[in-house]
């Protein structure tokens, strides 16, 4: 077993089962998490034939860093798994903190047609050990606390959903990484059946949804999944979340020259967002030699945004 993916209950009913003390996880869970140690041999308040037992069912085992970018207030990491699979994870410093954008699934079957990590089949759903893996890397290496975790990176959340809840319960536990859950984003591409059952959790966890489009007949051009989920669908299911949580959701708006960045799409993603708790986040399209769409100007952009402002609905320019 992975011990990285173990919630601290999972730990506790571990203990018990083998006739120890269940206050033990408490103790492995502070030398995982805060005293970061890479070795059982190093918990040194846990005697020796515990820890033998403990070398024996569980794994410390990490991806690898094989390569690191850097930016302006960015880095970029890529890693290797140990069935020699690679996943992203992008670190973006702000002011507020630090926050880590955390890949879900090696590869993606949503096959957006804008996105280049999606270009690559699913392979795997990412276990929670390999998610909390990611965080516990970037901060080693960089020396850094991360305090915002996003899962946008590569894989649909929602597709990998049993796994990412167990993740989401590691890194928010009080005993371990202790990121809050409203420092905590689930982004989903619009699995309604999903987005209900996560309204169900009652978590503090923040939700965006990957939209990209005010209408069905450009959503569907630009991803399968809208053939699937209708873009009323998707939108009730949000309207009865936040009803049920009230908590405010992220529309994600890629901006794509021609294609959805029109005065007419302003308007109609005005009209289909009116009254919502929410707000629109833009995004300037990151432009690939593998796919065909273009970056929308920074003057239209501002131009969208204008509309938006103007018809009451909250937005930013990422």
């Amino acid at each position: 077993m992975e011990i990285y993916g173990q919630t601290i209950e999972d730990l506790e009913n571990y203990f018990e089962s083998i006739g120890q003390k269940k206050f033990k996880a408490i103790q492995v869970y502070d030398w995982l998490y805060k005293k970061r140690v890479n070795s059982f041999d190093e918990m040194t308040n846990i005697k020796k034939d515990i820890i033998d037992v403990l070398k024996g069912d569980f794994s410390l085992s990490k991806p690898t860093i094989i390569q690191k970018q850097s930016g302006k207030e960015v880095y970029k990491y890529l890693f290797e798994l140990d069935d020699e699979s690679r996943v992203e994870a992008v670190l973006m410093v702000h002011d507020y903190g630090n926050s880590l954008c955390v890949s879900s699934q090696v590869g993606c079957n949503m096959g957006c047609a804008f996105c280049e990590s999606g270009r690559r089949k699913k392979k795997r759903n990412l276990t929670p050990a390999e998610m909390v893996s990611q965080i516990l890397l970037v901060e080693e290496d960089l020396n850094i606390r991360i305090s915002h975790v996003v899962l946008m990176g590569i894989g649909e959340p929602f597709d990998n959903y049993d796994n990412i809840m167990k993740f989401i319960k590691i890194i928010n536990s009080g005993k371990g990484i202790d990121i809050g859950a409203r420092h905590i984003t689930v982004s989903t591409c619009g699995i309604v059946p999903k987005i209900r059952e996560f309204a169900s959790e009652q978590l503090q966890v923040n939700l965006a949804i990957s939209l990209h489009a005010p209408n069905d007949e450009i959503r569907s051009e630009l991803m399968k999944i809208n053939k699937v989920y209708k873009l009323n669908e998707v939108i009730s299911a949000i309207k009865d979340y936040i009803d049920l949580t009230n908590r405010r959701v992220t529309f994600e708006y890629i901006m794509l020259r021609g294609i959805n960045d029109t005065k007419d799409c302003a308007l109609e993603l005005s009209n289909l967002l009116k009254g919502m708790n929410c707000y629109v986040n833009l995004i300037p399209y990151n432009e690939t030699s593998h796919i065909a769409f273009k970056k929308t100007d920074e003057n239209s952009i501002m131009k969208f945004y204008d509309i938006l402002k103007k018809n009451k609905i909250n937005v930013t320019v990422r």
